[in-house]
């Protein structure tokens, strides 16, 4: 007769009945938690297919918005007549020319604006229409060269020079 008392000892992990109820446990779980996981996971992925809300006119003004857009400057008023050298101040010059900014002599700022008056009204036109130090060309502005001219006129005027505005295009051509 065999004795059954004398056997080893089972080899492995599982030694008792309450570790093999763990591992089938376990077994079960940890597949069953990854495989919610991945579908969680697809499952949140924007659907394209029948049933989605992909067709829709919001999502399609959305996908066709475009990227940028382009603001054109109003044309100026009274049917294109050319602003005068005040409005092309307010509009572009007093950016700068308000505060100083940049070294650019301060409206009305006569000890800054006389040794510019004394060079004279076409050199002061000059510096306006091609730029001079940190001042781009006609000030950044998109304005015409009449306007730009007014706009020194008023600017030198109010520094202490006595410069006549420059007559209207159309009136000098009929001149």
């Amino acid at each position: 007769m065999t004795d059954h008392t004398d056997s080893p000892a089972p080899e492995g992990p599982i030694k008792t009945p309450r570790n093999l109820v763990l591992t089938i446990v376990a077994a079960f779980l940890v597949p069953v938690t990854l495989l919610l996981l991945v579908a969680g996971y697809f499952g949140a992925q924007p659907r394209m297919g029948a049933g989605s809300d992909a067709f829709d006119e919001q999502s399609i003004a959305a996908r066709l918005q475009p990227v940028g857009r382009i603001a054109l400057a109003d044309a100026p008023a009274g049917g294109g007549a050319p602003r005068s050298g005040e409005q092309v101040y307010q509009a572009v010059c007093s950016a700068c020319h308000a505060a100083g900014t940049l070294g650019a002599p301060k409206y009305a700022d006569k000890a800054a604006w006389a040794p510019r008056v004394a060079q004279g009204f076409d050199t002061l036109l000059h510096s306006a229409l091609k730029g001079k130090n940190a001042m781009p060309p006609q000030g950044g502005g998109a304005t015409s060269d009449d306007e730009i001219a007014r706009a020194v006129v008023y600017l030198a005027n109010a520094g202490g020079a006595s410069f006549a505005e420059p007559p209207a295009p159309a009136a000098s051509a009929a001149d």
